[in-house]
């Protein structure tokens, strides 16, 4: 049986329109001829062992995973672009959030300070954050104490309530709780952003071929193309599909040596 999920963005304030989104792809998977397309999502809370489901047709994962654990053990789509700040096409960038109210004017104020990150295989959490206070830190250090918060809603709830002093939130989650969950956000600010990175990609499974991942990319295509998801489009502010080269996420893996190059290879 093929699986299908889109766990990156899973808010249950979207699962409606992520689900309006699907039933509409996966009758454009039908059309191009996909066999035994999944009625329904998954909704994971292993996201590894999803990842890895010998079935898997289609899911999104961090570029960090995908460069890493999932190295040659899932097959690349495509990468979607959102329209909001901070993301291009196919790119997206981390907003690195402070208290609205706390005294700090640019990063390097952050020495000493306490850091929330959601995950350590997360590129938008900890690698985009570890890359950014490099260059400031001393024999390895910058942080007082390091955070792991399990999700980038928890990492935010971190810093809004004083326990974290700061938090690097991929702009696409921070855009999804300015609109939906403004009270959470609303006593903090973004400091500064993080580099442009490869957005989060569409996956298969690693034994795909390359018929099934061009079939792929059709139904994605028309699924971005089609008038009757414009609203459910609007709603989860995607603005299409892009396929990066075979080497666009490698810069992936130059930020964490860069980092290390600057002697600090581990966020502290």
């Amino acid at each position: 049986m093929m699986r299908a999920g889109l766990p990156m963005y899973d808010l249950p304030e979207l699962r409606a329109v992520t689900d309006a989104f699907w039933n509409r792809l996966a009758s454009h998977m039908r059309a191009e001829g996909i066999a035994d397309v999944p009625a329904r999502l998954e909704h994971p809370t292993d996201h590894e062992a999803h990842w890895l489901e010998p079935g898997l047709l289609l899911s999104q994962t961090c570029g960090y995973p995908f460069r890493h654990r999932l190295k040659d053990r899932v097959t690349y789509v495509a990468t979607p672009s959102y329209a909001v700040e901070g993301c291009g096409r196919g790119t997206y960038r981390s907003a690195i959030i402070v208290r609205a109210d706390a005294p700090i004017g640019r990063l390097d104020d952050l020495r000493g300070a306490t850091a929330a990150f959601n995950d350590m295989q997360s590129q938008s959490g900890m690698n985009a954050l570890r890359a950014a206070v490099a260059p400031f830190s001393r024999e390895g250090r910058f942080f007082d104490r390091v955070i792991e918060s399990g999700r980038h809603e928890a990492s935010i709830r971190a810093v809004a309530d004083g326990e974290a002093d700061v938090a690097a939130i991929d702009c696409v989650t921070w855009a999804y709780l300015e609109r939906y969950r403004p009270s959470e956000v609303s006593n903090l600010r973004v400091l500064d952003m993080t580099t442009e990175m490869p957005g989060l990609p569409f996956v298969t499974a690693g034994d795909a071929d390359e018929d099934q991942v061009q079939k792929l990319r059709a139904a994605l295509t028309e699924a971005m193309l089609d008038p009757a998801l414009a609203a459910v489009r609007d709603a989860l502010f995607l603005s299409g599909i892009v396929v990066l080269p075979d080497d666009a996420y490698l810069a992936i893996n130059r930020m964490e040596q860069h980092a290390a190059e600057l002697g600090y290879p581990q966020l502290g």
